[in-house]
C-alpha cells in the first residue's frame, strides 16, 4: 500500500499571483488554510533570484514554514533550451543548468525536482551522480500528449533502469490519463459559438484513432468552423484524451515515480470532468509509492470564459476534497 501525501503546487495560484492579488506568502498561507503541509514551487515563476536561490529568498521560505507549517517539497525546474537569443543550449549547458537546479532544490530542502523532457535520457543519466550527492530525486515530467507508454517515455525508462540509480525517474502529470475532452476545449468551444454536431464529430474522430492529418481534412471538408478546429487541434495536443487511461504503463514505471502532478481543470459534482481520478488513484494506492500528489490547477481562464464562477482556492479545495474522498474509500476496501 502506498504512502500518499497531498500537497499543492503554487502554480495553481498563477492568476492571483501574476495579477498581484497574492504574494508568495499569500500562496503559502493558502496552502496551510487548505490543509496541506507541502508545496511545489516553480522556480522561474516565484524565485526572484532565479536561476539561483538567494539567501534572502531562503530566509523567506523558512520564515513562512515557521509561521504556517508548510514547506517546499518539490522544485519545479524548467529545461529552458531556448533562453539564448542566438542559439539553443547544447547538452553540456543543459546538464549544467540541471546541476544548478539540484543545488537550488537542496538549498530549499526539496527532495524532488520536476524536470522536463528536453533533458534527454542520456543527460538524465549524466546528472544522476549529482542527484545522489545532494540526495535530490530528479523526475522527468510525463505530460500530455505523452503517456507512460509512448516511445519517448519508454526510452527514459530504459535509460533509468540501465543506470541503476535510485535518484532519477518520473513525475507523471495526471492529465496524461484524461479520457474525456477538456472542459475548456469542449464547453469553451461551444460557448464561443462552435457547432456542437461538428464538435462531437471531432471528438469521435479522436476516439476512433483517426490520424491528426486525416481528421483535420475530414473536418475541413465538412465545413467545420474555426472554434471547432481550434478545439480539434487541442484534442491532438496538450489537451488530448484517450479511450482508456494508460494504467498498465503507470504500473510499470511506479518503481521510478517520486512525485505526481495532480492536474485538474474542473471538479464538478465531486469528479474531475476529464480525468478518471478513482482509477488512477487506485493504481497509485496499490503500489509502493511514497510521496506527494500536488494539486495542479490549470483552469486559470475558465472563470474569465464564464465556464466556472469561482477562483483557484475554491478549485483546489474541491480537488483536495475529491482526492481525500477517493483515498478514504480505497482504505475501506
Amino acid at each position: 500500500m502506498a504512502d500518499i501525501k497531498l500537497g499543492i503546487t503554487l502554480y495553481s495560484f498563477t492568476y492571483e499571483y501574476l495579477t498581484g492579488q497574492y504574494s508568495l506568502e499569500d500562496c503559502v498561507r493558502k496552502c496551510a488554510e487548505l490543509g496541506v503541509d507541502g508545496y511545489e514551487i516553480v522556480a522561474t515563476q516565484m524565485v526572484p533570484s532565479y536561476p539561483y536561490v538567494s539567501d534572502e529568498f531562503l530566509a523567506k521560505v523558512l520564515e513562512f514554514e515557521y509561521k504556517y507549517g508548510v514547506r517546499p517539497v518539490s522544485y519545479g525546474a524548467n529545461t529552458d533550451r531556448g533562453k539564448l537569443f542566438e542559439r539553443d543550449l547544447n547538452d553540456s549547458e543543459l546538464v549544467n543548468d540541471t546541476i544548478r537546479d539540484i543545488q537550488n532544490a537542496h538549498k530549499l530542502g526539496c527532495k524532488v525536482i520536476r524536470a522536463q523532457y528536453l533533458l534527454s535520457p542520456e543527460n538524465l543519466v549524466a546528472i544522476a551522480p549529482y542527484a545522489e550527492e545532494y540526495d535530490v530525486k530528479v523526475g522527468i515530467e510525463i505530460h500530455n500528449p505523452e503517456t507512460p507508454s509512448t516511445p519517448v517515455m519508454e526510452r527514459y525508462l530504459e535509460a533509468i533502469e540501465k543506470s541503476g540509480s535510485k535518484h532519477i525517474g518520473f513525475v507523471p502529470d495526471l492529465g496524461c490519463f484524461a479520457t474525456k475532452p477538456n472542459i475548456k476545449n469542449y464547453e469553451g468551444a461551444l460557448k464561443k459559438g462552435a457547432n456542437q454536431e461538428m464538435l462531437d464529430y471531432a471528438v469521435n474522430l479522436k476516439r476512433q484513432g483517426v490520424s491528426r492529418r486525416e481528421a483535420e481534412q475530414l473536418l475541413k471538408d465538412a465545413g467545420a468552423d474555426p472554434f471547432v478546429m481550434s478545439a480539434f487541434y487541442d484534442m491532438y495536443g496538450y489537451l488530448t484524451f484517450h479511450n482508456e487511461p494508460d494504467l498498465e504503463g503507470l504500473k510499470r514505471i511506479m518503481p521510478y515515480v517520486f512525485h505526481f502532478h495532480g492536474k485538474f481543470h474542473c471538479v464538478r459534482d465531486g469528479e474531475e470532468t476529464a480525468i478518471p481520478y478513482p482509477e488512477v488513484l487506485a493504481a497509485i494506492y496499490d503500489s509502493d509509492f511514497s510521496g506527494y500528489i500536488v494539486s495542479e490547477y490549470e483552469g486559470h481562464s475558465l472563470r474569465a470564459d464564464g465556464l466556472i464562477d469561482y477562483g483557484a482556492v475554491e478549485a483546489v479545495r474541491r480537488h483536495l476534497e475529491m482526492e481525500n474522498r477517493i483515498l478514504a474509500e480505497l482504505e475501506k476496501k
